[in-house]
């Protein structure tokens, strides 16, 4: 019971992550298709594993009971996201080099915002931030938590698929010992009525 709240936990904090990853790189795909540009590896493979991500873990949360039966399959498979995921990260690793904004002094003195050009000028200083870089980083950092995330789900599925296997493997035992000793006694009362019934016709 507690690997399951553990697991249920992980899995909404996957999905929690995921949507907003696929929602800023959603947005860059949509923008080099609508020019009939090809994707940069950087985007779309993270892009790619985020959908994929999101649909399994949404699938094997609302499933869960059923996906107990077959946790080591869970567990392997979130295993192979963590995998996904770090190829994802390693692809957009350039961004780290990036610098998303910038500090300069400004003559301004109050508080203005101009949501077209992303700049701010607060009490004399002028700030500007690039909303590209900005997204691609947010979508990175999300990219190396759900490889966190995944791997602590594949530790939780499989303890929960050994324990299930151990379950099935003791119940299968007691169930072969409780027939062969049910068949035991069954033999040797059919042969205590058969010894008993020829000693009746013995003294006849």
């Amino acid at each position: 019971m507690l690997f399951g709240i553990f697991f249920a936990f992980w899995r909404f904090m996957e999905i929690i992550t995921l949507i907003p990853t696929l929602g800023m790189l959603s947005y860059f795909v949509h923008i080099y298709s609508t020019n009939n540009a090809l994707t940069p590896n950087y985007i779309l493979v993270l892009f790619i594993v985020s959908v994929l991500g999101a649909v399994w873990a949404v699938a094997t949360l609302f499933t869960y009971h059923r996906a107990r039966s077959n946790a080591l399959f869970v567990s392997f498979v979130d295993l192979c996201f963590v995998g996904a995921f770090i190829a994802g990260v390693y692809e957009l690793r350039g961004i780290t080099g990036w610098n998303c904004s910038s500090v300069a002094s400004s003559d301004t003195p109050f508080f203005s915002i101009s949501f077209g050009s992303n700049t701010f000028d607060l009490s004399g200083f002028h700030v500007r931030t690039d909303k590209t870089c900005a997204m691609l980083k947010a979508s990175f950092a999300f990219g190396i938590m759900n490889c966190i995330f995944f791997f602590f789900t594949s530790f939780l599925a499989f303890w929960v698929g050994r324990g299930h296997s151990h379950d099935k493997k003791d119940s299968y035992v007691r169930e072969t010992h409780y027939s062969r000793h049910g068949h035991r006694r069954s033999g040797s009362h059919r042969s205590h009525h058969s010894s008993h019934s020829g000693r009746r016709h013995a003294y006849v």
